[in-house]
C-alpha cells in the first residue's frame, strides 16, 4: 500500500490561462516555460516541466503537492479534470511559473536527487472560475491536487 511522504500547499498565480511546474534547475530544461505553452489540454508534459491550462485568465489557484512512495489511490472528491503524466527533475525540486509573471519564489521539493516521476493531477472549481472569468476573482476557487510517485 502506498504511503504519503509529504504534502505541501501552495498558492500559484495564473495569467493568460496558464502556469507550469518546472524543474527548479531551469538550466536543465530544454524549452523553458512559457515557450511552447499552448492553451488547450488541462495538463501537457514537456521535458522538465508540466504545463497547465486553467479555466480562467488571471487568478490564484490552490495547488496541493503530495509525494508518495508508490502510486496512490485517486483522492476522494468530485473532480472536473483529471490527467496523468511523467516528468524528470534533475534537481529533485519544482518551481511554479506563470506565463507573464515568471517563477514564483517557493520551491516544491520532491526528492533530494534527480528523479523520474509519475504524476496524477485532479482539479475542481473550473466551472465556477470560468463563469466569473471577467470579474475580479477571489483566490482559491480553482483547486488542484498533484500526486507524485517514483516512475517505474
Amino acid at each position: 500500500m502506498a504511503e504519503l511522504i509529504s504534502r505541501q500547499e501552495h498558492d500559484v498565480d495564473v495569467d493568460f490561462w496558464g502556469f507550469a511546474l518546472q524543474d527548479a534547475d531551469d538550466r536543465q530544461v530544454p524549452v523553458r516555460f512559457p515557450e511552447g505553452f499552448q492553451r488547450g489540454p488541462f495538463l501537457a508534459a514537456h521535458p522538465g516541466r508540466l504545463d497547465f491550462t486553467s479555466a480562467a485568465h488571471t487568478h490564484t489557484v490552490t495547488f496541493t503537492v503530495e509525494v508518495w512512495d508508490a502510486e496512490p489511490p485517486i483522492p476522494s472528491g468530485d473532480w472536473e479534470a483529471t490527467a496523468t503524466a511523467d516528468v524528470f527533475t534533475s534537481s529533485g525540486q519544482l518551481r511554479a511559473r506563470s506565463v507573464a509573471g515568471g517563477p514564483m519564489p517557493d520551491r516544491i521539493p520532491l526528492a533530494d536527487h534527480a528523479s523520474n516521476w509519475s504524476v496524477r493531477v485532479v482539479c475542481t472549481g473550473r466551472q465556477a472560475v470560468a463563469e466569473h472569468d471577467e470579474e475580479d476573482l477571489p483566490d482559491g476557487i480553482e483547486q488542484y491536487i498533484a500526486q507524485f510517485w517514483p516512475a517505474p
